[in-house]
């Protein structure tokens, strides 16, 4: 070729723009998020649906949503990439002690409930969409202040349970940001956080130790294996199911609480729910239940 007329440098396909989701692909995908996770998107939140698997597309050099679609629906193959992008959907930002006046709730219930209980009964409690861990670790670090406090040999443990496998990994992790514990205290930060040299923190092995995080789809809770939970937090998870499947899913979550167990609840996220074995708490800031007990 003579000079002038050699190859233009090729454009990388990576950063060409995608084609738009038509209708009928946003009420597929719509459809199928729903049917497989629960999870609602409605046309107010759209461009999330477009702009989520957009990225992973590129990722795997598919130019069309449509094509994407059969992909993430084809046999085992899609299955993993299905879990791949439900990554990318569910993963959220949160941060210690998120809503205090949840954990208040929680500190004065261990309190008055460990009068009652056997001394060195294990506490179990439980993180329902965990995401990467800092509510399962609060809950720790609050149980961990109250079972020092009443001064006995009294054990817990923490689950925390997640439908995202990069969220569960980063929890195992245990390292976080300093933004992430702006609401902790600092005498706690200072008790159960090991400072890193990029300013980052470490959960202390002891208190990691007492937490555990498994895969679980909230939809599957009829075959979850937790029962006889102490306490259950469920807060920011449930504004993203339609009504119906919040309430089922409360339900499946009441059946897992040992008489007299506690459930938290996310302010806002249910209206007019109720259960036969469940008592509303008197609290102005926080919506959580106990279970009556037998």
């Amino acid at each position: 070729m003579s000079k002038g007329q050699g190859m233009q440098p090729s454009v990388d396909w990576s950063l060409r723009p995608l084609a738009d989701m038509s209708s009928a692909e946003f009420h597929d995908w719509q459809a199928l998020l729903e049917e497989r996770s629960g999870l609602v998107v409605t046309e107010q939140r759209r461009t999330f649906l477009q702009t989520n698997p957009s990225s992973r597309m590129r990722e795997v050099g598919v130019a069309d949503y449509a094509s994407y679609y059969r992909q993430v629906t084809d046999g085992p193959r899609g299955a993993v990439e299905w879990s791949t992008l439900m990554d990318r959907l569910t993963v959220q930002e949160t941060r210690f002690f998120r809503h205090p006046p949840s954990f208040a709730l929680l500190s004065a219930y261990m309190h008055q409930r460990r009068q009652s209980r056997d001394a060195v009964q294990p506490w179990s409690l439980w993180s329902v969409g965990c995401a990467s861990g800092e509510e399962t670790y609060s809950l720790a670090i609050c149980a961990a202040e109250a079972v020092t406090r009443a001064g006995g040999e009294a054990q817990y443990g923490v689950i925390g349970t997640d439908i995202s496998l990069s969220a569960l990994g980063r929890s195992r992790d245990g390292v976080y940001s300093r933004r992430r514990l702006e609401q902790l205290d600092p005498d706690l930060r200072k008790r159960y956080f090991q400072s890193m040299s990029d300013d980052r923190f470490r959960v202390i092995p002891s208190l990691a130790a007492r937490a555990c995080f498994a895969r679980l789809n909230v939809l599957e809770l009829a075959g979850a294996p937790m029962s006889d939970m102490d306490v259950i937090f469920c807060q920011n998870l449930l504004i993203y199911f339609r009504r119906w499947c919040r309430r089922e899913i409360l339900n499946r979550l009441a059946e897992r609480l040992v008489p007299g167990g506690l459930l938290v609840i996310g302010v806002g996220e249910v209206v007019g729910w109720q259960h036969p074995d469940l008592v509303p708490v008197a609290d102005s800031q926080v919506l959580a239940f106990t279970r009556k007990s037998l």
